[in-house]
C-alpha cells in the first residue's frame, strides 16, 4: 500500500518561512520523481517544484530563489523549503510521487500567508 503524506503547513506572516515535508511509505522511494503542486480555489493547479531520483530539480518561476526542494531517501521524505513567503503563496500544497505509470498523491497541507 503505497502512499505519500504531506505535513508542515500552517499560518505564517508575509516574509516568513515554512518547510513542507512529503513522507512516503510502501514504495521504493529512491526511484521516484517527487513534485510539489499547489492549488487555490478559483485557480488552476500549478507545479511549484520537482526533484528527480538523481537530485535534479525544477522550480516554477514564481518561487525561484525562494523555494528549495530536497530529498532524503533514507527517510523516504522530500522537503520543500519556502522562504520569503507572500500572500500569493497561500494554497493547499500537494505532494506527487511518480515512476512511469505509478502515481501517488497526498491529501494536501494548507499554507496560509497572511498578517
Amino acid at each position: 500500500q503505497g502512499q505519500v503524506v504531506e505535513s508542515g503547513g500552517g499560518l505564517v506572516q508575509p516574509g516568513g518561512s515554512l518547510r513542507l515535508s512529503c513522507a512516503a511509505s510502501g514504495i521504493t522511494f529512491s526511484l521516484y520523481t517527487v513534485d510539489w503542486y499547489r492549488q487555490t480555489p478559483g485557480k488552476e493547479r500549478e507545479l511549484v517544484a520537482g526533484i528527480a531520483e538523481d537530485g535534479t530539480s525544477v522550480y516554477a518561476d514564481s518561487v525561484k530563489g525562494r523555494g528549495f526542494i530536497s530529498r532524503d531517501n533514507a527517510k523516504a521524505t522530500v522537503y520543500l523549503q519556502m522562504n520569503n513567503l507572500k500572500p500569493e503563496d497561500t494554497a493547499v500544497y500537494f505532494c506527487h510521487a511518480r515512476l512511469k505509470t505509478l502515481h501517488y498523491w497526498g491529501q494536501g497541507t494548507q499554507v496560509t500567508v497572511s498578517s
